[in-house]
């Protein structure tokens, strides 16, 4: 008998891990995303050009994300809808506030100006940036990420042009093991480029 039970747990255990994995893919999913195309893959490590991107940004200080939040809730000069995409940006820029961002849509022509000052509308310039994509909640590998993405970036004697930013895809209540997080760290534009 106790045999039986363990033989049903264990089905239960599988069963629950499989909806998880299947509701954190979905989630996922259900978002348009930042577009971007790989130029080259070594590894874990990509190297992605960017086209311009435009964020609704704020400092890091308080409840950011439910400032960045309501914007895109109708927060904003339009009273808009806008919708949610992925990733959620953080940067610390040398000598400054660390700051969250979300991306606005693609299809958004012109957004909105935000109702609360601490939200800024701000363009993130076209580039080329390393990327490495890692697991865990925020607070464990960032900085080994960093570290890894940077030691990778010096082994190919590319120049970088900026503070790493990381992006998050998941929602908070996502477990470590199945988010995807990246870091990204802006690359110079040789004169000639040995990655095309």
């Amino acid at each position: 008998m106790p045999s039986l039970l363990i033989g049903f747990l264990a089905a239960g255990v599988v069963v629950a891990v499989a909806i998880g994995l299947t509701g954190c893919q979905a989630t996922r999913a259900g978002y348009a995303s930042a577009p971007y195309r790989v130029v080259r893959t070594d590894g874990k490590v990509q190297v992605r050009e960017y086209p311009e991107l435009r964020l609704a940004e704020t400092p890091m200080v308080g409840d950011d994300f439910m400032r960045l939040f309501g914007y895109i809730s109708r927060g904003n000069s339009g009273s808009q809808k806008i919708a949610m995409t992925t990733p959620v940006f953080m940067t610390e820029p040398a000598g400054s506030t660390r700051t969250m961002a979300f991306v606005l849509p693609e299809g958004l022509a012109t957004p909105p100006s935000p109702t609360n000052s601490a939200v800024a509308i701000r363009r993130m310039g076209p580039g080329r940036f390393a990327v490495l994509r890692f697991r865990g909640s925020r607070q464990g590998p960032e900085g080994e990420a960093v570290t890894r993405l940077r030691t990778w970036i010096r082994t190919q004697d590319l120049a970088t042009t900026g503070v790493p930013t990381f992006a998050y895809f998941d929602p908070p209540w996502t477990p470590g093991f199945l988010r995807r997080n990246e870091v990204m760290i802006p690359l110079a534009e040789p004169a000639t480029d040995p990655l095309r």
